[in-house]
């Protein structure tokens, strides 16, 4: 007997292991309801959960090629490291972490699928990437409208220096944000509803309604005429980005977010119904390293052409760095 009792303690869960040192079963459970592993709907949703597998393969192998196209044409075919190139470089990033999850998910469901901890870092990982995605499409909104609205007076904010370290600030807020969240929820069950929504209201929706006020403030400025002396490709052009940013945010980040409140406020929905909206909206959310390309058009003048440069084995041709630009360079445009 004394023999066998080393083994079972050494064979507890880790579930077990935590609730019998921290007592924080009743969190585990609540905190269950927000984050479900692939193992439930594998064995509740088999043909959902093939299909959806399928679809984050595809998302992989897009993002992957387009995003990695993308960060060599702003790394080593810009070579003004504007502003909006830098947020677009670590947005470019984020994308790929994101798309490089997506196999990891699938190896980890194999391989330690009965493994909290391995899951909880793959989630904590996912959702640090994920809101760095919304900060710095946040900050690409912010910055067309310093440079269309608030031209003389962002001078002093619109320089290399000041990205670099914003970006730096991004990373580190999302990173240490999103850990102790999600710590605290799970320690703690009487505060793990407030911990959630603290969470998506500083990485979420705060972004957005920052992105829906300055889209609004650059559409009116474009209708007025003293910003008309701007060409006409430049402000379609700008419009055309913050559009692509709410379609993102609406399609990719919503449903996610939409979903998460309705379980803080109805923490009994039925399982099942949990289950598949919490997977398909995960999936959602990962779509967005296939649509973030759409931005990367938009944020420097000859993107595009500089894509069909690359294939044509033509000499490396120099992309304007703003669509924008500063008020100097408009005259000339």
């Amino acid at each position: 007997k004394s023999a066998t009792m080393p083994t079972s303690s050494t064979h507890l869960s880790v579930p077990d292991s935590i609730n019998s040192t921290q007592g924080t079963n009743s969190s585990l459970q609540l905190f269950s309801k927000f984050i479900h592993p692939d193992t439930e709907l594998y064995k509740e949703f088999y043909n959902m959960w093939i299909a959806l597998m399928v679809v984050n393969a595809i998302i992989f192998l897009v993002g992957v090629v387009l995003n990695s196209l993308a960060l060599y044409v702003f790394c080593f075919r810009t070579k003004t490291k504007t502003t909006s190139v830098i947020y677009t470089i670590n947005l470019i990033v984020t994308d790929l972490l994101v798309g490089f999850s997506l196999p990891v998910r699938l190896i980890m469901f194999y391989s330690a699928g009965d493994c909290l901890h391995c899951s909880l870092v793959h989630i904590f990982g996912y959702f640090v990437n994920m809101y760095c995605s919304i900060l710095f499409l946040t900050c690409i909104c912010v910055d067309r409208y310093l440079a269309i609205v608030q031209v003389e007076a962002s001078r002093k904010w619109r320089n290399p220096t000041c990205a670099k370290g914003i970006c730096v600030f991004i990373w580190i807020f999302a990173t240490v944000v999103t850990f102790s969240i999600l710590s605290m929820a799970i320690q703690f069950a009487q505060c793990c509803l407030s911990k959630i929504l603290a969470l998506m209201v500083c990485e979420y929706f705060f972004p957005l309604i920052i992105i829906i006020f300055f889209t609004t403030r650059i559409m009116c400025a474009l209708s007025k005429p003293s910003l008309m002396h701007q060409s006409r490709e430049r402000r379609m052009r700008a419009v055309q980005l913050l559009i692509t940013v709410l379609i993102i945010f609406m399609i990719c980040f919503t449903p996610f977010h939409v979903r998460q409140v309705a379980i803080s406020i109805n923490p009994d929905m039925p399982h099942n119904v949990s289950l598949i909206v919490y997977h398909v909206t995960v999936t959602l959310s990962s779509l967005n390293s296939c649509m973030d390309p759409i931005v990367y058009c938009f944020v420097t003048n000859n993107f595009q052409s500089t894509m069909k440069n690359i294939f044509r084995k033509t000499e490396p041709e120099q992309t304007s760095g703003d669509i924008l630009g500063m008020n100097k360079n408009t005259k000339g445009s």
